[in-house]
């Protein structure tokens, strides 16, 4: 996706540690239009993949689940990082975040995840694979089907889609592709 290429080597900034900052476009400013442009590429990826909910994890996956999900008029579910005292019975998973280096709870309510479901799963980064494993708990938890997990970026030399592959998830899109951060330079993939 040339625009999104194009942004990240433009406004995107590495840090020490594998770190790629796009928090000029992606999860603290955000561009619209480049969410519309990302929501229009994911559409167009998972055209046949018969999802009837979009999931998601709060807060930067927000934003592209959210465009998605207004272009499908389907529902957006995101998983939060804390229990609401107002929720009732709910699901619940641990995981662990590379950027914030912490564990996390991650809730959602059993009213908006069902066996019924059929999940495709939108995020911000492909890392390790942790957000995206806490998805797979808390949805077979529920009894629903991941049809597919899309990011916009995914770090490929963190090792996170073997992760997910061997936990069953077979349909797997990155809409761009970072081969190595390696000298704080950014190297994306053709």
């Amino acid at each position: 996706m040339k625009a999104l290429y194009d942004r990240i080597m433009q406004d995107g900034r590495c840090l020490d540690g594998g770190i790629l900052k796009v928090d000029r476009f992606i999860n603290h400013q955000m561009d619209p239009y480049l969410m519309k442009q990302v929501a229009v590429e994911f559409i167009r990826r998972f055209a046949d993949s018969g999802a009837n909910k979009i999931v998601t994890i709060e807060a930067s996956g927000i934003a592209p689940a959210i465009m998605l999900g207004y272009l499908l008029e389907l529902p957006v579910v995101f998983a939060k990082k804390k229990k609401p005292s107002t929720m009732g019975e709910f699901l619940v998973t641990q995981i662990r975040s590379f950027t914030k280096q912490r564990e996390y709870t991650l809730v959602v309510s059993r009213d908006y995840l069902t066996s019924e479901d059929k999940v495709l799963f939108i995020d911000d980064f492909l890392a390790y694979g942790n957000a995206g494993l806490g998805i797979v708990d808390l949805c077979r938890q529920a009894g629903a089907e991941i049809v597919g997990m899309g990011f916009i970026i995914e770090k490929e030399f963190q090792q996170g889609r073997k992760l997910l592959i061997d936990a069953g998830i077979r349909h797997i899109e990155s809409l761009a592709i970072v081969e190595s951060l390696e000298g704080n330079k950014i190297k994306l993939k053709d």
